[in-house]
């Protein structure tokens, strides 16, 4: 029954939250959407920042999961833009509010273990120092979220799944040829290979 009804406030709020700015929604209109009382709210949520933060954290669960075996940056990427699409308002009113920062998170979050989980696949990557592979792993994470900040920022009009599949295609075999620099780094003395 309690996941029932943490559910149900969830869907309420991502309802509310695709019709109005962040900051216009109470925890009145959240229980009356749902049909609970406040403190039925409150036992499940400390207040409405709680719940953004649970709504994106349970985001990136979802999508992680589903791309456990990332082959591809934008494989992981364009499911986390799937999510902006089919709450395009939610996630633009979020962005205008004062918790850009969880928004902002969560791109971060998807980013990195996508490009992680790729990076580590590949071949070699064992061979790389560990401080190089998080360079690299930084500099991809950075890049894609902030392209999809930028998007955000312009209104979400380009056509995102495209934009993604044609920074894939630009990109591809670039994570390779850094870790291949690394491993070249590696032998040369520059990094000892298991940094931290």
């Amino acid at each position: 029954m309690a996941q029932f009804t943490k559910k149900a406030i969830v869907e309420a709020f991502l309802v509310l939250l695709n019709e109005k700015p962040l900051d216009k929604i109470t925890v009145k209109e959240i229980v009356d959407c749902c049909e609970i009382n406040r403190n039925t709210f409150y036992y499940h949520f400390e207040d409405i920042h709680a719940l953004l933060t649970y709504v994106i954290d349970g985001e990136v669960e979802r999508v992680i999961a589903k791309h456990a075996d990332v082959k591809s940056l934008e494989e992981g990427f364009i499911e986390a833009a799937n999510f902006a699409l089919s709450n395009k308002r939610a996630v633009y009113h979020i962005y205008n509010s004062v918790s850009r920062e969880e928004l902002e998170r969560y791109l971060n979050s998807i980013a990195e273990e996508v490009v992680r989980r790729m990076a580590e696949g590949l071949d070699g990557a064992k061979d790389v120092s560990r401080l190089d592979l998080e360079l690299i792993i930084h500099f991809y994470k950075c890049g894609l979220s902030g392209m999809v900040m930028a998007w955000i920022s312009e209104g979400m009009k380009a056509d995102a799944e495209q934009m993604i599949r044609s920074l894939g295609e630009l990109l591809e075999g670039s994570v390779s040829a850094a870790l291949d620099k690394g491993r070249q780094r590696a032998r040369a003395g520059k990094f000892q290979k298991n940094n931290t």
